[in-house]
């Protein structure tokens, strides 16, 4: 996800997607109806599913759901993958439907709620910690290496938007994770100080840092937290088409998920005193001690996000692939079961996980 300014200021980088045909009804623009091929909810009665939780290694509760391939042989050690959701977004926003996938193909896989976010632990909620978001993945690999079930020598992880940038965060300082791959990846970091195609100066984001640290100020003497980023909750004629591809999956029926306890006003948006942190996260810098790990990289050819791929693509080392996908915008890559790649990431797995 991304703050207002960095939209404006980073449209004219932008390759606008095909989002289908918007309808104005007083001035207010409505979504049209979604994708024949999305389905981000997606079910399979060829998996099964177990609700889990775990500690992360500062005695936080991570909560994910785990997918055991069914009619798997008896006392079998599987492969297992680890799936991060976009930023801003649960499990049960496409971290689940890429989990359900794979375990078809026959990986044990684990969707996770990143710290802060859905049904894991952490205070307050929507908080913006990249150390803490990095650190999932490993206690998941902790989680998974020591199921009987799962082959500890042969785990791997997807990383969706922004935790695209986590899980290669993660896999820098964790060779438990043999094989990495991004989809639709943001750097969180690099989006927030500069905005899309480096579009937004530094006087704007000294701005950003002035405005979240004086809010600090209001939040310790008790008074209510600000929150940023996120999907807009509307459409209006000027909405641009970041802000609409967004909501025409957080905002309609097509993705919108409210955790219980939650509320739908909050939900994709972190909170401000917290979001300035991404601005000391620096996920391709050293990526080539990932190295002879392999990394595959995928982004849509349309995608606003697409400069993110190739410049971690380009800062990767051997092993890597940097794999385009035709006509796809950013989001196309969060459900449309028709776009998204499974068979490349069946097999890069089976390739790397062997």
């Amino acid at each position: 996800m991304k703050t207002k300014s960095m939209i404006q200021q980073g449209l004219q980088s932008i390759k606008a997607t095909a989002l289908g045909t918007l309808i104005v009804s007083g001035g207010i623009v409505q979504a049209a109806d979604k994708p024949e091929d999305a389905d981000n909810f997606y079910r399979s009665d060829k998996v099964a599913l177990q609700k889990v939780a775990f500690d992360n290694q500062y005695r936080m509760k991570v909560a994910g759901n785990l997918y055991l391939p069914k009619g798997g042989e008896k006392d079998a050690r599987y492969p297992a993958i680890i799936v991060g959701h976009p930023m801003g977004a649960v499990k049960e926003q496409s971290a689940n439907l890429y989990a359900v996938k794979m375990a078809e193909m026959g990986f044990v896989t684990l969707a996770l709620d990143l710290p802060f976010w859905g049904e894991s632990e952490g205070a307050p909620r929507n908080a913006v910690s990249p150390d803490m978001y990095a650190e999932a993945f490993s206690a998941a690999a902790d989680f998974l290496g020591t199921r009987p079930f799962v082959d500890r020598n042969r785990m791997g992880v997807i990383g969706i938007c922004g935790s695209g940038g986590f899980a290669i965060s993660a896999a820098k300082i964790d060779p438990r994770l043999k094989a990495v791959a991004t989809v639709s990846m943001y750097d969180m970091g690099e989006a927030n100080r500069s905005g899309l195609g480096k579009s937004m100066p530094v006087e704007q984001r000294k701005k950003i840092l002035v405005e979240a640290a004086e809010q600090r100020y209001v939040e310790f003497t008790g008074g209510a937290a600000k929150y940023t980023s996120g999907s807009v909750h509307e459409l209006r004629e000027d909405s641009n088409p970041i802000e609409r591809e967004f909501y025409e999956f957080y905002r309609t029926p097509r993705g919108e998920f409210t955790p219980k306890g939650q509320s739908a006003e909050l939900t994709t948006h972190p909170t401000l005193t917290s979001n300035v942190k991404f601005m000391n996260f620096y996920p391709f810098a050293d990526m080539d001690v990932i190295s002879p790990r392999a990394v595959l990289f995928i982004a849509g050819e349309s995608a606003h996000s697409r400069e993110f791929s190739e410049e971690a693509y380009r800062r990767a080392s051997e092993p890597k692939e940097l794999h385009v996908v035709p006509r796809a915008g950013h989001v196309d890559l969060y459900d449309r079961v028709n776009v998204i790649p499974f068979a490349k990431l069946q097999e890069f797995f089976t390739r790397y996980l062997k």
